[in-house]
């Protein structure tokens, strides 16, 4: 009935409960900013003020509503919310599309340029993309102040505002 575990099955149990409990931990961040958020899907509506803090390998966004923190999204190579942590590419098929390439959401949170900078056009004060094919039509803008992305076929927006401007 119990199964007698050897020192190296237990070396492997550990490594593995510790990996999992890693993925949601908290994280010190290199900045935070403050930011209007407005975020769109057919499963995500959000429009209010939020903290956008990041490191060289994990982002998180905040997201507050007269005051009070309603949400928390963190990325790093899961994605983890409220209900729980995901894979990038599952997040994207649950909450915006599965045509989007993994890294697409921590991209547009830091401003970078997505699908490996397809068609990507540089600003005065940035660079803009338009990515468009029978899955997406993405209209991508950043500025110093303002990140702008909209996909019309998937019916999606996301906008991050410099609260100062």
């Amino acid at each position: 009935m119990w199964k007698v575990y050897t020192k190296i099955d237990m070396k492997y149990i550990l490594i593995a409960i510790a990996l999992f409990l890693s993925a949601c931990s908290t994280k010190n961040y290199e900045f935070t900013q403050t930011k209007i958020i407005f975020i769109k899907s057919p499963k995500l509506k959000f429009a209010d003020i939020g903290y956008l803090r990041n490191s060289s390998s994990s982002v998180e966004l905040e997201l507050f509503v007269a005051g009070k923190a309603i949400q928390k999204i963190t990325i790093n190579h899961l994605v983890c919310i409220s209900e729980g942590c995901m894979s990038k590419s599952g997040f994207n098929k649950e909450y915006l599309t599965s045509y989007y390439p993994d890294d697409i959401l921590q991209n547009i949170f830091l401003g970078k340029a997505i699908y490996n900078s397809k068609n990507k056009e540089k600003s005065l004060d940035g660079f803009d993309q338009s990515i468009r094919n029978s899955f997406v039509d993405i209209t991508y803008r950043v500025t110093s102040h303002v990140i702008y992305f909209k996909d019309k076929k998937n019916h999606i927006l996301i906008k991050i505002k410099d609260t100062d401007g």
